[in-house]
């Protein structure tokens, strides 16, 4: 039997609430798991949506500042009476909620407040180890039962969380459907590849104005739409694909430069460098024309076009690559990916940087 499950959403300035309706056919007992500064920011708005309700919230928890099995096991025991998880903040704090629910059997709810990755809206768990490399993939089925969208915590967030986002989710669109160029997906494969423009046309079209809307703390339709694109449009992609297409190329480099220490020293995002790697991923596919449009996107709002953006070196390349191939990636791809590959990809996309800047 197959099963396929997709979280309910509300968006809105006043997107809270709803909590009381949504969760408390769940249960009453709440725990509370998030970022420091997500907490900051949502933590007295969330409280006072349950108040008067008969959800009671039964203790808040920083979820350990790394989404790690360290943390997660940590965290178990003090959510033990609790009978749902809301899971508070970015990717890292929310997968942190996320996996200990679905772990636990415990349903969960996401309240993201910062729009960088689709975690809030998906199944999968992306684990790291406590140094911030990653470690594994946590598979799960199971989505959560609600996302809590508050438009104006994200446009009050550093903008830098909505640029880095819009880099991730352009990236679902190209990665699953080059994954799957070689296939004949069945019905749901075929539903999230048919999705997945969505999670790049809405960026390349409200992508500036969002971000400026974003920097002004503005709650716009185009700051809407873009957030939606990261939230909702990629994560629903990637709940209705399977795993070998709902990641790639990109991916894997983002993954490979994880092990440099100058990725985590200098505050690397997940999106940026996931962004950097599509440029790669479309030059080594020969998409120069999608290569091209995404590269002028990306020079407008200062998204990575070279190696140096990301302070890294082709001397790091060797040990990138080793670890990009390691991993799940591109296990599924139109043609093999070798080392040599993604090194000539890379140092072609910086031979078109230097033409387009000479």
């Amino acid at each position: 039997m197959k099963k396929t499950l997709f979280p309910g959403y509300t968006i809105g300035p006043d997107a809270y609430e709803d909590i009381a309706a949504v969760c408390t056919p769940y249960g009453r007992k709440v725990a509370i798991i998030g970022g420091e500064r997500a907490l900051a920011a949502a933590k007295r708005e969330i409280l006072k949506a349950v108040e008067d309700s008969e959800l009671e919230v039964i203790g808040v928890f920083w979820y350990g500042g790394e989404a790690s099995r360290e943390n997660i096991d940590r965290l178990r025991p003090q959510v033990e009476a609790a009978d749902m998880i809301f899971a508070v903040g970015g990717g890292k704090a929310i997968d942190t909620g996320k996996v200990l629910a679905q772990t636990t059997n415990r349903p969960f709810f996401t309240f993201p407040t910062i729009a960088s990755t689709c975690a809030s809206c998906t199944s999968l768990g992306i684990i790291y180890h406590p140094d911030g490399s990653l470690r594994e993939y946590s598979f799960s089925k199971t989505p959560p039962n609600h996302i809590f969208i508050n438009t104006r915590i994200i446009a009050e967030a550093p903008d830098i969380y909505l640029w880095a986002g819009m880099g991730d989710t352009m990236a679902k669109h190209y990665e699953c459907t080059i994954s799957s160029r070689d296939h004949v997906p069945a019905h749901t494969d075929a539903m999230g590849i048919a999705l997945s423009p969505m999670c790049a046309a809405p960026i390349m079209r409200w992508g500036k104005q969002a971000l400026e809307d974003c920097r002004a703390n503005r709650v716009t339709m185009e700051l809407e739409e873009v957030i939606l694109g990261i939230i909702i449009s990629t994560g629903f992609v990637s709940n209705f694909v399977q795993v070998d297409y709902t990641t790639g190329m990109a991916h894997a480099l983002y993954n490979g430069f994880t092990v440099l220490p100058s990725t985590e020293h200098n505050h690397h995002l997940h999106g940026e460098v996931v962004s950097y790697g599509i440029l790669v991923m479309l030059t080594i596919d020969k998409q120069y024309e999608a290569r091209d449009r995404l590269y002028q996107f990306s020079r407008s709002i200062g998204l990575p076009t070279c190696l140096a953006d990301i302070h890294a070196e082709p001397e790091d390349l060797d040990a990138v690559t080793d670890k990009a191939l390691a991993g799940i990636d591109v296990r599924v791809w139109p043609y093999p990916v070798t080392k040599q590959m993604l090194i000539d990809g890379v140092m072609e996309l910086e031979a078109y940087h230097q033409a387009a800047n000479n």
